[in-house]
């Protein structure tokens, strides 16, 4: 059996759409046991687990998730862990966004945006800790790496997803942490714009899977990777030579 092959237990937050179930179909073509969670749609999270069974999944669970409280996490990780023993991979996929200037945006806008973006992310990896076995892959943003207007709140909050998986990774040993960073993505969060959400959560799967070379902690930037590693040189110099030229510009105004 390949190393790929392995019928892992991957626990995904934030899996009854968008980025987050395409993810756990990922998962479930190479027979893993996918947990699929869901915030208030039951009948959906109930009918990704169906369609990660037809795709091979060796087991699947649709679980109630509320990040923003303390109690719902912890029951979420005892119910997985009384059932299988174990988490082999945490993916922390599950997020808000409050579009609008600060101003615009009342205490309990920002409120859940910190607490499921950072703060219920946070706490989930530190009830998984104990029982993590390979890899904890952080969804970030474009955003966290260069914000834009009126999304001030989300961004803090994803740069802050950053900073943690910086320094959780080098509190571990073993463990395989990264920040995965899309760009607009065709999601509901994402208005249906964008990057397909399957080559999102490919990308987050050969991560979580360490087919990258990256440094544990690093950033994998979603349009750097589209095209694998090579791709992502090509895609670097490409980017460096276009800042050469601008400054080469500038110089001859």
């Amino acid at each position: 059996m390949s190393d790929e092959y392995k019928n892992r237990v991957v626990l995904i937050s934030g899996s009854s759409s968008g980025i987050g179930e395409q993810t756990a179909y990922k998962f479930a073509e190479i027979g893993d046991i996918v947990i699929v969670t869901y915030h208030l749609n039951k009948e959906q999270g109930e009918r990704v687990v169906r369609k990660c069974l037809e795709l091979g999944a060796k087991d699947s669970l649709a679980l109630s998730l509320e990040l923003m409280q303390d109690e719902s996490i912890k029951n979420l990780v005892q119910q997985i862990v009384s059932k299988y023993g174990r988490i082999d991979i945490l993916i922390n996929n599950a997020g808000k966004l409050g579009k609008g200037n600060l101003s615009e945006q009342s205490f309990d806008d920002i409120s859940k945006q910190i607490k499921t973006n950072l703060e219920g992310l946070i706490k989930l990896t530190h009830q998984c800790l104990p029982y993590i076995k390979e890899s904890i892959i952080n969804v970030g943003s474009a955003l966290g790496l260069s914000a834009k207007g009126g999304l001030s709140v989300y961004s803090a909050t994803k740069f802050g997803v950053r900073g943690f998986s910086q320094s959780l990774a080098k509190e571990l040993s073993g463990i395989r942490v990264y920040t995965i960073n899309p760009s607009l993505t065709a999601t509901n969060m994402g208005g249906q714009t964008g990057l397909p959400p399957e080559q999102v959560a490919e990308i987050i799967k050969k991560a979580a899977l360490g087919q990258y070379k990256a440094k544990f902690g690093a950033d994998i930037n979603v349009r750097e990777y589209l095209h694998g590693e090579t791709g992502r040189l090509f895609y670097l110099i490409g980017r460096k030579l276009k800042r050469l030229i601008r400054i080469i510009l500038r110089q001859h105004q």
